[in-house]
């Protein structure tokens, strides 16, 4: 199947090959999407995916990390990884003419890890000092309580990471049995972008899979209908680090595209209500924004502030101001239009590059089965009247909400 330059292939076995081919651009970005993230780990296994992640560039049976390494730094190429809560996607970018090393090395990591015991152990230590590190940073931390109060007794609540518990008890065999069950040609997607062809990308992954065949795409639980309303982490910090989150429609659910301009609005940008009220007119904070959070069947909007801890009482009753104003009366004409066209000039900005189109392939895929056309969000984003978005705004900013703190506190504070 072809639409403009985007061309999809499926294998016999199971596998899905996307690619995007940049006539005007030198280089080639591959990327195997995997769909698996934390929220598919059983409790005794938080942090496998992760944990997995890095394990996979730590050798095969044929190429050490150290080869893997080497291998792509002679040839000036870029090669990282990163576990998400639904996903796991690893890539290498480097000029074209490179394309069909990365797709070996690639193929090798995702389909044959060596997972020697000696190196099971030493990337065990790095993750725990990854996790501590984690933990020791305030304004990261309030986003993982805030995720735990939004979904909790919920695996979307756990951290990607996972804990020094799971992670420092997982054996070998665990890894390697996850990686068995999960890491099958009908969960993974392929995503090329560049200055590639098609169906040379198809054929060396088609050759480079070995004998894997089949499998399936994870099933996920449904989201419990209760939260938390409040998680207070008390620190001895210098800022208090606070963090709002309301429920929301998951990434299928038409309801997107208004939360999306909604969100925008809210604290989107230096434009927004949030920086506008509590940075720039009070000067209350050096850093306050919203993000959405969209999952399969579940979601949130959340919103985030640093602020000293005297102002952040003053700080939360303007967050809640403009939640409530937005609630009851939707975004302005203005707003709106302007939502609208920063989406599309930085949608558009932001995929100037082979990594970032290489990157909206495959999380499209994961997530929609297909590639959302650029032009169909653009027509559904114009097609939401006022009153479409005040509908949505009203339900979702007009819901229960979760508050995460962490600063020196304690929860008798914010009773």
């Amino acid at each position: 199947m072809t639409v403009s330059d985007i061309t999809v292939t499926s294998l016999g076995s199971g596998l899905t090959v996307v690619s995007e081919r940049m006539p005007d651009v030198r280089s080639a970005a591959i990327g195997f999407w995997v769909g698996t993230g934390s929220v598919d780990e059983a409790p005794v296994l938080a942090g496998a995916s992760h944990f997995l992640e890095h394990l996979l560039f730590k050798g095969t049976a044929g190429r050490s990390a150290r080869e893997i390494a080497e291998a792509i730094d002679v040839v000036g190429g870029d090669m990282n990884a990163f576990t998400t809560k639904e996903y796991t996607a690893f890539y290498i970018r480097v000029l074209a003419e490179h394309a069909p090393l990365a797709i070996d090395i690639l193929s090798d990591i995702v389909w044959s890890p060596a997972f020697r015991p000696d190196e099971v152990e030493a990337e065990r230590r790095v993750i725990l000092e990854e996790i501590g590190m984690h933990a020791d940073e305030p304004s990261e931390l309030v986003h993982d309580l805030l995720a735990s109060a939004l979904f909790p007794a919920h695996a979307l609540g756990r951290e990607v990471l996972g804990d020094p518990g799971t992670i420092g008890s997982m054996a070998r065999d665990d890894i390697a049995q996850f990686h068995h069950a999960h890491y099958l040609p009908a969960n993974v997607v392929v995503a090329a972008a560049g200055g590639i062809d098609h169906d040379e990308v198809a054929a060396r992954i088609s050759a480079g899979q070995g004998d894997a065949v089949g499998g399936r795409h994870p099933l996920r639980v449904p989201v419990p209908g209760e939260l938390d309303a409040l998680v207070v982490s008390g620190r001895d910090t210098e800022q208090a680090h606070l963090a709002v989150g309301l429920r929301g429609p998951g990434h299928n659910d038409e309801d997107r595209y208004a939360l999306t301009l909604i969100e925008h609005i809210l604290g989107g940008g230096m434009s927004s209500r949030l920086f506008q009220s509590i940075r720039e007119q009070r000067g209350l904070a050096y850093s306050v924004y919203s993000y959405r959070m969209a999952y399969e069947g579940a979601g949130a909007l959340a919103v985030y502030a640093g602020t000293s801890p005297h102002h952040a009482g003053e700080v939360l009753g303007l967050i809640e101001d403009e939640l409530q104003q937005l609630a009851a009366e939707g975004p302005s004409d203005k707003e709106l239009d302007a939502a609208r066209s920063h989406l599309d000039g930085a949608t558009t900005l932001g995929l100037e590059d082979s990594g970032a189109r290489m990157s909206r392939l495959g999380h499209n895929y994961l997530s929609y089965g297909r590639v959302v056309p650029l032009d169909e969000v653009k027509a559904k984003l114009d097609a939401l009247t006022p009153a479409d978005v005040a509908e949505v705004a009203a339900r979702v900013l007009g819901g229960p909400r979760s508050l995460a703190v962490v600063g020196p506190f304690e929860e008798s504070d914010f009773a």
